[in-house]
């Protein structure tokens, strides 16, 4: 079998090990170690492999990122900031035909700017938005859909741990990458509330409406959200503004809602260590991913796979529309197998030297932040995708009375909305560099 044969093989067999609940860093790093071994043939090239790629991919400072932003999101559950963004956004929109769940999912548009995180989105939103959507009668299909889409903003809206991910796999400017991200994810949180618009015309049976609120209670949960805009400025404000490094701005913004969160009562030493091994928890998990994918990524280096796929479809005379969509497709395919981030770390080291070398009408820069924001749509329509849609499934473990077909029903609006958002982006590249470029 040649070097190009056994990378080719890898990828079923690593999927079969996934199928098997093998986790996915851990099966990454195997067929890595056992792909590099039978491509070099040496197991001393083997054990260097293992031994200088830890070190090359943890010393990287920029990695710091990732545990800042967790610690942030962890910060911003204690201080209440869920309630706050809630409440203020259901003062406003929650007396509208489905404005609870509206509100539902603006407020995880909120919290993901503090955040970082799909699953804790989700996961916090939840805690706070269903027991009032329960309240006032929306059905179980639009109340756990709407959080489970909701939730996904948590990666679109910077900060983003997944877009930090993906800047340092792609060598892109991760400040850049954040201001990019921004018209994405408000396009994407009012495309959500417009599916929720048309889906109660269609169904009114299936939301409830709540009394008006008085204007004077409006503006003050209004004023409660103020650490939200504060923080939100202070991390990407002040990246993009050059005041200080994406990884200090992490820093700057997880000290931020600490103390936020201490001034606001939500946080002892209880809930401080509880946070601490919380983040540790993530990050131990992400960075083992991070490394499982470096491994395996090595040996596709080693069997020169990158460079064949480039030849290949330099050589099939493909349009670059044709292959970019190809690509996206095959995104929202394996985000009904697997998970935002390990798709992001096993794809774009193939994907993205594929089509930087086609012609987009785009200069290198303005197509790495543009692709990168396209990857990360449809690695986020992954999260809410039958049968193993993340969000899905932590929205339904906590709507217990929930049939997890109503949940994969009530998705269905949101994949929709998605789906005419990426065709709009990859139509219109202007709209996601338009901030970029201001």
């Amino acid at each position: 079998m040649t070097k190009l044969e056994i990378a080719i093989w890898s990828f079923p067999v690593l999927l079969a090990l996934i199928g098997f609940r093998m986790p996915i860093g851990l099966a990454m790093l195997v067929v890595g170690a056992v792909g590099s071994y039978l491509v070099n043939g040496s197991s001393l090239q083997v054990l260097a492999q293992l031994k200088s790629v830890p070190y090359d991919t943890f010393s990287n400072y920029s990695l710091g990122i990732i545990p800042l932003f967790l610690l942030m999101g962890q910060f911003a559950t204690c201080g209440g900031m869920s309630k706050s963004l809630f409440n203020a956004a259901e003062s406003w929109l929650g007396h509208r035909r489905g404005g609870v769940a509206m509100a539902a999912v603006g407020a995880c548009g909120g919290f993901g700017a503090v955040c970082g995180s799909s699953l804790a989105t989700a996961a916090t939103m939840a805690q706070v938005a269903l027991p009032e959507l329960r309240r006032f009668g929306y059905s179980g299909s639009l109340s756990t859909g709407a959080l489970a889409a909701g939730g996904t903003l948590g990666i679109l809206i910077p900060p983003s741990v997944v877009l930090v991910i993906y800047a340092l796999l792609a060598e892109q400017n991760i400040a850049k990458l954040f201001v990019a991200a921004v018209i994405p994810g408000i396009l994407a949180a009012l495309g959500y509330m417009l599916a929720i618009a048309v889906y109660v015309r269609l169904k009114p049976e299936s939301a409830g409406i709540r009394p008006p609120i008085p204007y004077r209670e409006r503006f003050l949960a209004l004023a409660r959200v103020w650490p939200v805009l504060l923080v939100f400025a202070l991390v990407v404000g002040g990246i993009y503004g050059g005041f200080f490094t994406p990884t200090e701005g992490a820093a700057f913004g997880a000290a931020g809602t600490g103390l936020i969160a201490l001034a606001n009562g939500g946080l002892n030493m209880e809930r401080m260590i509880n946070a601490l091994m919380q983040t540790a928890s993530s990050s131990a998990m992400i960075f083992f991913i991070v490394l499982g994918a470096a491994i395996f990524n090595s040996f596709l280096a080693f069997a020169q796979l990158p460079q064949e796929a480039v030849s290949w479809v330099n050589g099939q005379g493909f349009s670059a529309y044709t292959v970019l969509i190809g690509i996206l497709l095959l995104y929202l395919v394996l985000g009904c197998f697997m998970d935002s981030l390990s798709m992001i770390l096993l794809t774009v080291p193939i994907f993205f030297p594929i089509v930087s070398e086609l012609d987009f009408g785009l200069n290198p820069e303005a197509f790495g932040l543009w692709f990168g924001i396209l990857v990360l749509i449809v690695v986020e329509v992954g999260l809410i995708t039958p049968p193993v849609g993340m969000n899905l499934f932590i929205i339904n473990s906590m709507a217990k009375d929930v049939p997890m077909v109503q949940t994969y029903s009530g998705s269905l609006p949101f994949l929709v909305s998605d789906m005419l958002r990426v065709i709009l982006l990859v139509a219109f590249p202007s709209i996601t560099l338009f901030l970029v470029t201001f």
